[in-house]
Parts: structure tokens; sequence; C-alpha cells
């Protein structure tokens, strides 16, 4: 089975990048995958929003969706309409303020939190991790039947987070998931090109 850039969506993290992070996020944003989240979690959010603005100038120059991740208020001083968040976030947030958001994506790690993303407005949702990651050292995966629960109990799109590679994304696929997250491989291979097409099969 044939995973698309359009079914892949790249998540960010500098401290894996082994190359200029802004040079990375133009290599990304080039291929054209579904979206980039920017997910540095150990910025401050004036920190972060400096940044942020860069990658999303970097994203529209390629005409790349730039999901922002985490802080509410950065996303709309940016006037950016997509934003993904944790669930203890999402659950805070009013319905108008859930509503700002044209693309709102939650990471899921149950099928409970899956069912109350969508019931709270998400337009997707990533559910993982799937397999073992050093992004999760020491934790194993939740599994491939874990995924196949979360995508028969919600109708919005799925994307399979941790240890998704080119090798596995395919049984991935058939559980019923809309598309793939690549963060380490995105961050850390030689090439960006290639590393995509390894998915096109």
């Amino acid at each position: 089975m044939i995973i698309s850039m359009s079914e892949i969506l790249c998540v960010t993290n500098r401290a894996l990048c082994n190359s200029d992070f802004f040079g990375r996020i133009r290599q990304i944003a080039e291929a054209k995958p579904a979206g980039i989240i920017l997910r540095e979690k150990d910025l401050s959010e004036t920190e972060y929003k400096k940044l942020a603005y860069r990658v999303l100038a970097l994203c529209q120059e390629n005409r790349t969706l730039c999901i922002l991740h985490n802080f509410v208020s950065a996303a709309k001083d940016l006037n950016c309409r997509a934003l993904h968040l944790p669930m203890h976030i999402l659950s805070t947030l009013c319905e108008e303020e859930r509503k700002y958001f044209t693309i709102l994506g939650a990471s899921c790690h149950s099928v409970e939190e899956a069912v109350r993303a969508e019931h709270l407005g998400c337009t997707y949702i990533t559910a993982g991790h799937i397999f073992a990651t050093d992004c999760k050292r020491g934790l194993p995966g939740r599994g491939l039947a874990f995924l196949r629960e979360v995508c028969e109990n919600v109708s919005i799109p799925v994307y399979a987070i941790g240890g998704i590679t080119a090798e596995n994304a395919a049984e991935v696929k058939t559980c019923g998931a809309y598309g793939v997250c690549a963060m380490s491989g995105a961050m850390q291979c030689s090439d960006v090109r290639n590393y995509f097409s390894a998915f096109h099969g």
C-alpha cells in the first residue's frame, strides 16, 4: 500500500535535527507533506512564537501547511488557524476558542481520548505511540490493535505516530489510519526527498 505525501504529517524536534533547522524545514516544506507540526516542547511561549514566525514564513513560501503546537495565544497572535494540542489543553478551551481554528488536532493515547477529541471538534488526531521509539525510550508501543480500535471509534482522520517507518507504514494504513507521522526520520535523514520517496513504495 503506497503512502502519499498528502498522508504524511511531519513533526519537528530541533534536538534531533543534525543540520540547520530552518534549512531542514525548507526541505520538508518543499516536499509538500500534508503538514508540518511545529512541536518544540522545550520552548517558552515567547521563544516558540519567534520560532513559529520564521517557520510559518518558510511554509507559506512553499504552500505547505504549518500546524502550530501547544500555545493557543501564540497561534492567534500569528493569525495561524491550524493548531495541535495535548488533550489536557484542548479540554480547557471553550467552544468559541476551538472554533477559531479551522484545523484542530490532538494527541491521543487511548480510545477514550480519541472519542473525546472528536466530540470537542478536532478535525484530525494523532494516535500513538504505535511502535517502540527512541523518543519514548523504555515504553513499549501500544501496537496495531490499539490503532485499529481508535480508527474504528472515530470518523475523523487518524495519523499514527511513534516508530513509523517506510517499512511499516503500509501495515499502519491497513488498520484504518488515514496517514502517518514522521519525526525522527524527517529530522535526521541525510536526504529529505529520498526519505519521503521510500514511503511511496
